[in-house]
């Protein structure tokens, strides 16, 4: 089957807007360009200086530069998206979701200048974008809310002095925003002072607001909304329902419609009714026009009984799983109703058929505790060859496209259809395994092994599952067929492009000589910070060669290219397929030639890894720096994880510090990481609240309490020394 968004037929003379302007970036703007195009509507993409080469200033008709990559110049700034909008024509303006889409003022500010804002009016924008507001509303329309503390403009002190009431644990919410961001569960009285302060500065930082209320913690909640759409002539009606209890950190990482838990209840029906009507009368107590998303809590223990939690006075970005099961493009509904057409579709016409999932891509380290990565894309294969109308892929993604740390690392979304659940999720997971965004770190492996997990694919899904799940998957690391691959590929390239040079045999630093050749050394930096060390003998320029690994037995490699940057190496009569591409970044030591690689980067099946092409010089670091700290012993140095800003340093110089406790914290890609002391001792702060750092700068130090050293031995000391000599080779 294939599926294909409806076109809603126009039943007004009223013409749509000539001119639209996307007030976002990434994927989402990319997804309303798609659309706007399919409408004859010219389209307008701003775009600040990190995004100048981004895929949706690409893809627009007019492209607007409005300010550096910070998102408070460029993006939140409503001045500079009205000064777009006057020097491009724009009659409307699609806010995407993110940023200005739930923003008051800015639709205040559009409607002052007569353009349309493509969302709901200033009432709903007022009511739902508040969390403390919205929850004591639509509680009087007899929506059912969580019970807990919502009052606006309660301090610290005020509301641990009312935890108390709501019991532990419970969770900390921001009233401004949403995506899950300032978010976070408290299980213990004690730590809920310090709780709170983080969640004021993220809140602050995310939403300009750091209001913050209190809510019972819902024990195996599972988190569904409904999709709503609703008309400037009285209309609304629902689409069902989404599922989207698969998060880390309260963010949504798998999404899915309808929902397992309703599919698999004899009255899954009858709940599905009781929630759309809910969802309905949310949306019917602030007049909502546009498209919406009311979102429930739902206890697994108990599902006929649900929460309201917030309404999302914008388009999710989970929208597509929607799309796929009721055939409902909803960003041309958008516009439509913004340009006061009537909402030809009735209740009774929205049918469900099949089954969707959606997986979330982000550029992120889920081994790390999914840390947000940045990086450039050096080679991008996202859909399918066979997807035959069953995949989709939502992307902002571009080769060559540089990977900011200024914004949300969500960089595509992989949507699947199934007739049901199971196809459904088999479909998304062959996507994924074709999946390659190589130069970047992905999490395309992690969500694999999250949709494959047994309690997954039986529908035992709540928003806790990822954080019990993460501790039992196996990540894969890189072995012999990937050191192989990179080390014959690197040694023939070499070889090939000094040839084409036209060098002679003195100049190629191939080991050639007189008699057998000798064999070339390649050493390989691995991801955890180890060394491979291959030989590699024969004709490697025609992609055949004798490896030794390590000092392991000698086999046979071959290594092919049957399309385009898609290797396929055969060691030791076993053959795989990767995707490979390297770079090289000119001479990194005296006498080496430009062409060398010196990071090779390999996908397969949706795994990736980077190798790194050593010089002798950099081999032999490794190797010390492994001599002198002990393994498993700590490194003293704290270095931040990316690019970013400090928000935080409750540690002073002198201070003596113990393991585990929290020196500092890092924004970066709208979200703080706090970065703890790796042990005991005294810690040397050497950044500020307020200093941008670079990725591993050394932040602090921890000097441990110094301890008699232990007896060393003679041999110790020979062992080591030989280890180094034999590194300096």
């Amino acid at each position: 089957m294939t599926i294909s968004l409806s076109s809603a037929p126009s039943t007004h003379q009223k013409p749509l807007f000539g001119t639209v302007l996307v007030a976002n970036r990434g994927e989402i703007a990319c997804r309303v360009i798609r659309t706007l195009r399919d409408l004859g509507i010219r389209s307008v993409a701003v775009y600040s200086d990190a995004d100048a080469g981004a895929r949706h200033v690409r893809e627009a008709d007019v492209a607007v530069r409005i300010g550096p990559a910070a998102a408070t110049e460029s993006y939140l700034k409503i001045e500079a998206i009205l000064k777009a909008c006057r020097d491009t024509g724009a009659e409307a303006v699609h806010p995407g979701y993110g940023f200005l889409s739930e923003n008051v003022d800015f639709a205040r500010a559009l409607a002052d200048t007569g353009i349309t804002f493509i969302g709901p009016g200033v009432e709903s924008l007022n009511v739902m974008g508040d969390k403390i507001r919205s929850k004591n509303h639509v509680a009087g329309y007899g929506v059912p809310v969580v019970p807990g503390v919502a009052e606006p403009g309660m301090t610290d002190a005020q509301l641990i002095e009312a935890a108390a009431g709501v019991g532990f644990p419970l969770l900390i919410k921001p009233s401004a925003g949403g995506g899950g961001k300032g978010m976070h569960i408290v299980e213990r009285p004690d730590d809920l002072e310090a709780t709170l302060a983080t969640a004021r500065r993220v809140a602050a930082s995310a939403f300009g607001d750091d209001t913050l209320f209190l809510e019972r913690l819902v024990f195996t909640p599972r988190h569904i909304e409904v999709q709503v759409l609703a008309d400037n002539h009285g209309n609304v009606i629902h689409l069902g329902e989404r599922e989207c209890s698969l998060q880390r950190r309260h963010q949504k990482v798998i999404e899915e419609a309808p929902s397992p838990l309703l599919e698999s209840l004899p009255d899954g029906a009858q709940i599905r009714a009781r929630l759309g009507e809910a969802a309905c009368n949310a949306a019917r107590s602030v007049n909502y026009s546009g498209a919406g998303t009311v979102e429930f809590l739902v206890s697994d223990n108990a599902p006929d009984e649900f929460f309201f939690m917030e309404m999302n006075t914008r388009l999710q970005v989970e929208h597509p799983v929607t799309e796929m099961v009721t055939g409902i493009d909803l960003v041309e509904w958008q516009v439509r109703i913004a340009a006061g057409e009537v909402l030809t579709v009735q209740q009774d016409d929205v049918v469900l058929s099949g089954h969707s999932v959606e997986a979330r891509v982000y550029a992120e380290v889920p081994q790390k505790n999914f840390l947000p990565s940045t990086g450039r894309v050096l080679l991008l294969d996202e859909l399918p060859a066979d997807a035959d109308g069953k995949v989709r892929v939502d992307s902002a993604l571009l080769e060559d496209l540089e990977i900011s740390s200024s914004y949300d690392p969500m960089i595509s979304k992989v949507i699947a259809w199934g007739g049901d659940r199971t196809q459904a999720l088999d479909t998304l997971d062959r996507a994924l395994a074709g999946y390659t965004a190589l130069g970047i770190h992905t999490n395309v492996e992690y969500l694999r092994l999250l949709i494959n997990d047994a309690d997954v694919r039986a529908g035992r899904l709540d928003t806790g599952l990822i954080e019990r799940k993460m501790p039992e998957f196996s990540f894969r690391h890189p072995g012999d067929f990937e050191v192989a691959a990179a080390a014959v590929y690197a040694a023939a390239t070499q070889e090939h492009d000094a040839r084409a040079a036209g060098k002679g045999p003195w100049d190629l630093g191939d080991g050639w000589r007189l008699g057998a050749r000798a064999p070339r050394r390649i050493s390989l930096g691995t991801p955890d910070g180890g060394v491979a060390t291959v030989e590699v003998s024969g004709a490697v320029v025609a992609g055949t060669a004798a490896v030794t690994i390590d000092g392991g037995p000698q086999r046979t490699a071959s290594l092919r290219f049957p399309t385009r940057n898609h290797a396929e190496l055969t060691l030791g009569g076993e053959a795989r397929v990767y995707s490979l591409v390297a770079l090289s970044q000119g001479p990194v030591s005296p006498g080496r030639d430009n062409s060398v690689p010196t990071e090779v980067f390999l996908g397969n099946e949706g795994w990736s890894c980077r190798l790194e092409v050593l010089t002798r010089e950099a081999r032999l670091a490794r190797v010390l720096a492994a001599i002198e700290r002990e393994e498993g012993a700590a490194d003293p140095a704290v270095r931040s994880p990316m690019p970013g800003t400090v928000v935080s340093v409750p540690v002073t110089n002198g201070d003596t510090v113990e393991a585990g406790q929290v020196l500092l914290s890092v924004e970066a890609m709208k979200m703080e990481h706090q970065l703890v002391a790796p042990l005991a001792g005294t810690v040397h702060i050497s950044v500020g609240p307020g200093d941008l750092v670079k990725a591993d700068q050394v932040l602090a130090t921890i000097h441990p309490a110094v301890h008699a050293p232990g007896p060393s031995t003679a041999e110790d000391t020979i062992e080591e020394a030989v280890i180094a000599m034999g590194a300096a080779e």
